[in-house]
């Protein structure tokens, strides 16, 4: 079995209305049943490799000289709770098996839900969910996809845990 997989996104997500429009969205799933939701998530988002914040780090320095959000915000808080943030990703929701979170921006608006599915394989979903503002949001997310595949999948790889192995 595959640690990760891509799979199409769920249409009741597509349809959803977390954002106006959704202009890009990608899913990716991994087996986790011995976690909360709670602890799936933070391994998920608390957790990238050093090469990840690296790459965030280069990213944040590439984008302030075109104006978009590269600082902490001020309601900053690492309380997991709805209002505080996992890495630097807003809590909009918590349920029991849905955890909500994203960010808006002037160039676009994103969202990241993570959802347990309660499949027996890759019960865990990662929802990507964007929203373009401008045209500016439409060429950042075509200069980052690619990068952003293999982020979010190396970030999900970090929630798996198969006890059916």
């Amino acid at each position: 079995m595959k640690k990760v997989k891509e799979e199409v996104t769920p249409e009741n997500y597509l349809q959803t209305k977390l954002l106006n429009q959704i202009d890009f969205s990608d899913t990716f799933s991994t087996t986790n049943h011995e976690d909360t939701l709670e602890k799936t998530t933070n391994l998920i988002f608390n957790n990238p490799p050093k090469w990840i914040e690296k790459l965030f780090i280069l990213r944040n320095k590439i984008v302030k000289f075109i104006g978009l959000k590269t600082g902490v915000p001020a309601d900053y808080n690492e309380e997991f709770r709805v209002g505080g943030y996992l890495f630097f990703f807003k809590i909009f929701s918590i349920t029991n098996n849905e955890i909500i979170l994203g960010a808006n921006d002037s160039h676009l608006n994103f969202r990241a839900v993570v959802v347990n599915s309660n499949e027996v394989n890759h019960n865990i979903k990662v929802i990507t969910l964007v929203e373009y503002n401008n045209t500016k949001g439409k060429i950042y997310m075509n200069l980052v996809k690619p990068f952003h595949r293999i982020v979010v999948k190396r970030m999900v790889k970090n929630a798996f845990k198969n006890t059916n192995k």
